[in-house]
This record gives structure tokens, sequence and C-alpha cells, in this order.
């Protein structure tokens, strides 16, 4: 069976006439991660909000294998994990579970010591570093086709950075993922392709080099 392939394009964004994006083209196939590059207020957030289906803008193309979607959070099709929390008050983490959490991974996330210490406990009941690891697990191993993650590892220890890229690479291989954070090793550690978001573009970027050109890192070699 052929992967399918999520394919985002034209999206034109503006607030106040400024424009935000005008000039996007960005694919992700299952099988792969794609990270998003781009300085604090380039648009990163706003285009996965975009592609997600919960912040509209005045223009976009988003498909997969060529039909259009205009909501990328029915039917599963697409999951996004946004920078604050977003599980629902009083409702227990094994309901949660059953509803969003794909059944080929099921074994994997109800073994976790972190769900069977937890499981019975709602949302609001957790510390805020539990809460952030059950959102961020949840998403990864949920029934999506493509998952777009926004700060996965900002507000996370360097350890559970380090588990959560091996997730990621795990669920890479049935899932297509867009991801993006300020920590930019994290993202270059695990990503196939890197795309650079500036000046409401998108840019791809080949090496480290041409992330020194287009003045998104310093040159400290």
């Amino acid at each position: 069976m052929q992967p399918l392939t999520l394919k985002i394009d034209s999206v034109q964004l503006a607030f106040n006439e400024r424009k935000i994006l005008q000039d996007i083209y960005l694919e992700c196939k299952q099988g792969e991660v794609v990270g998003l590059l781009g300085r604090n207020g380039s648009g990163k957030s706003s285009l996965l909000k975009i592609v997600f289906g919960t912040l509209r803008s005045s223009f976009k193309h988003v498909s997969i294998d060529g039909n259009f979607i205009q909501h990328g959070y029915l039917q599963s099709r697409i999951a996004y994990l946004p920078q604050h929390n977003y599980l629902p008050r009083g409702i227990k983490i094994s309901r949660l579970a059953n509803i969003l959490i794909d059944e080929i991974y099921w074994n994997d996330f109800s073994n976790l010591s972190i769900y069977q210490d937890h499981r019975h406990k709602n949302a609001e009941q957790l510390s805020g570093g539990e809460l952030r690891q059950f959102e961020m697990l949840m998403i990864l191993y949920s029934k999506a086709d493509f998952i777009l993650l926004d700060e996965p590892f900002t507000h996370v220890t360097p350890v559970q950075a380090d588990y959560f890229k091996g997730v990621i690479e795990k669920v890479a291989q049935t899932k297509g993922i867009i991801i993006t954070d300020h920590q930019y090793q994290d993202v270059l550690d695990i990503s196939d392709r890197i795309i650079l978001l500036k000046d409401g573009c998108t840019k791809p970027i080949k090496n480290i080099d041409d992330l020194i050109t287009h003045n998104y890192i310093g040159n400290f070699r």
C-alpha cells in the first residue's frame, strides 16, 4: 500500500493587512518527519493551525493524496499538538485513551508506567509535566494519518526530549509528522527533511549551511 501524502500549498494569511504567510508549499509523506523551522513570529504555529483547521486563512489548499481537506481534525486525518494544554477536564485518562489511541499502538501506550500509574486520574489531577507527557503521547499514538507537533520539546527535560524522539521515530514508520520547535537541534536530530519559514515563504533546507545563509543560526565554526 502506497504511503499517503499531505500537501500544503498557497496558504495566505494576513493580520491587519500585514502578510504573515504568502508563498507556502510543504508536503509530508507517511513514513517521514519534516522539520519546520523559523524565528518567533514567522507564522509556524499559524500554519499548523490552518492545516489542522482551527485557524481560517484567506486562502489555502490542503490535500491528502489529492483530496482537499477543509478541516484536518475531522475523521482523524490530522492530529495537532498545540503549545497549550488540550486534554479536557473531568474525564479519566483511561477513557480519553480508549477514544484517542490507535489500536495498533494500544499495547505500547497502555504498558507505559505513566499510564499505569495515572490512568484513573483526570487531567486536572496531573502535574504540569505529567499532563504534557500524556498530551504528547496521546497525539503520537493517535489514530491520525498525519501529526503536527508545535513546540513538543519546550518545557521538557533533555531526558524526556530524548525519550520523545524515540517515540516520534517509531510512530513515523506509519504516520507523517511535521514538527516545529525553537530547540532546533532536536528538530534536526529526528527530521528527514527541513523546511525554513521566513518572510512568509517556505524554503527547503539542504544542510546546516543553508540555515546560516538564511540567518536562522549564526556561523559558529
